[in-house]
């Protein structure tokens, strides 16, 4: 009902939004450059970076980015796809280029930077000023993961010995080039860190005020080695709209900022995702990767889970002649309940480290609560597949060889198999995390290719051993 309400709302909006893109292509393709400014100025920039990927010919693209106002080319060109900017950058004269790189905040262009190649990255540099340079080769140097590599230094920095009014003086000389002025930060005379105030505590004190007597000292705060990931969870969890970065002196060195954090997070969980099936994880979007990129990613993990399957086929192999023809016909069922017994458990234990619910010393917590929980799961599944096979099997399709003691073994079997699998699955990622390994490798593919094995000794030796 609900679907038959909305549908045509949404479809409506659909039509209006293709329509904007297409009535935009067809201005720039008539020229009426009178209607195209005033129309793409009042628009967002990450709408315009989308009408920016519908332009096919690179004339046209540099001359709708050529057309906008200069910030608004500049935030245009952040949200724009690789692929898109590398095209304009092509076209851009040095000039032009040097007045985008200018308006870019550091931490824009130290992504530009990792993201083109070497050719472009020599002429973004060579347009930027010494001190760019210098901070870009200092940033450069962080490790790729860490907190360093991510931070900007573009915020806004207070004394302790500030009065209020000085305060917002100077908030209002240097915010055009600050990316985020809600949050200031106190520093003392060797940059070290005091505390923090916000635009909320600075508008309610009185003007007279040292910044010192109102800041905040308990300041949550991170390190440039730290890894970035837990630092976007940090912003994420408390909420913040930036974190203030420290080296090992205390010094503040720079801020992480909310939509950056967000940045990471999309990326982590995009590469656990991709882990978690058995790729290598890309950054390029899916209608974009070739078909050669998409092979070479998958290739490699297919085919060492299918030289891992084999030991499931030498298991079989060995014990098939010692096993009636209706026990064999239950081996992909226990096989395939074992291994999603153990995606469970592995992909909820994965959530709960990456969340920071489950940390490794919590081995022996998680342990308890998985065969607890194996032991229900193990018995429900084992009387719903005995009278599965005795009722469906063995009386509603005729299947001989159901006696009530195979079915007996097979359901013990698979209870024995739900037990193993649930704590396999949880407790190899937290193995993983002991070795400093991501517990997204060994998820689904990895977990269901060992309880595929396990499951089957299991069951075959059972079998055996009662008949």
């Amino acid at each position: 009902m609900l679907t038959k309400l909305f549908l045509p709302c949404i479809n409506e909006w659909s039509k209006i939004h293709i329509t904007e893109e297409e009535e935009i292509v067809k201005l720039l393709s008539e020229r009426n450059l009178a209607v195209l400014k005033p129309l793409l100025s009042s628009m967002n920039a990450t709408d315009l970076a989308k009408v920016f990927e519908a332009i096919e010919k690179d004339a046209e693209l540099l001359i709708l980015f050529r057309i906008l106002p200069k910030d608004l080319a500049a935030e245009t060109f952040v949200e724009m796809d690789t692929d898109v900017a590398h095209r304009l950058v092509n076209k851009l004269t040095d000039g032009e280029l040097k007045a985008v790189v200018d308006e870019l905040f550091l931490d824009d262009t130290l992504d530009l930077i990792e993201e083109m190649p070497a050719s472009v990255v020599k002429r973004v540099l060579a347009q930027s000023d010494k001190e760019t340079r210098n901070h870009i080769n200092e940033f450069l140097k962080y490790p790729k993961d860490s907190a360093g590599s991510i931070m900007t230094i573009e915020f806004v920095s207070l004394r302790p010995d500030m009065t209020v009014e000085r305060a917002f003086e100077r908030i209002r000389s240097t915010a055009i080039d600050k990316e985020t002025i809600y949050t200031c930060y106190v520093i003392g005379t060797t940059n070290k860190l005091l505390g923090l105030v916000t635009a909320k505590d600075l508008l309610l004190a009185k003007k007279h005020e040292l910044i010192g007597d109102i800041m905040n000292e308990n300041v949550i705060y991170a390190h440039t080695e730290d890894d970035r990931e837990n630092v976007a969870r940090t912003i994420s969890e408390y909420g913040f709209l930036a974190l203030p970065i420290v080296d090992r002196e205390m010094r503040l060195v720079g801020i992480v900022t909310v939509d950056d954090a967000m940045d990471v997070l999309q990326e982590e969980n995009t590469e656990d995702i991709a882990k978690m099936a058995a790729m290598s994880p890309t950054d390029r979007p899916y209608l974009k990767t070739g078909v050669f990129s998409l092979w070479k990613n998958r290739v490699l993990w297919l085919l060492i889970l299918m030289l891992g399957s084999t030991f499931t086929s030498i298991i079989l192999n060995r014990y098939e002649a010692m096993l009636s023809t209706c026990l064999v016909a239950c081996v992909p069922m226990i096989m395939g309940t074992g291994g999603n017994s153990g995606s469970q458990a592995s992909v909820t234990v994965i959530r709960a480290l990456s969340l920071g619910e489950v940390e490794i010393k919590d081995l022996g917590k998680v342990v308890w609560k998985e065969l607890r929980t194996s032991l229900l799961l193990g018995f429900t599944l084992a009387v719903a597949c005995f009278a599965k096979l005795i009722l469906l099997d063995g009386m509603l399709l005729g299947v001989e060889g159901y006696t009530p003691l195979v079915c007996l073994v097979v359901s013990l079997a698979l209870l024995c198999t739900v037990i193993v699998a649930k704590l396999v699955g949880a407790v190899l990622p937290i193995l993983a995390k002991i070795f400093h390994l991501d517990p997204a490798v060994v998820a689904n593919p990895f977990i269901t290719t060992i309880v595929d094995a396990v499951s089957v000794i299991l069951f075959c030796s059972l079998s055996i051993s009662i008949f």
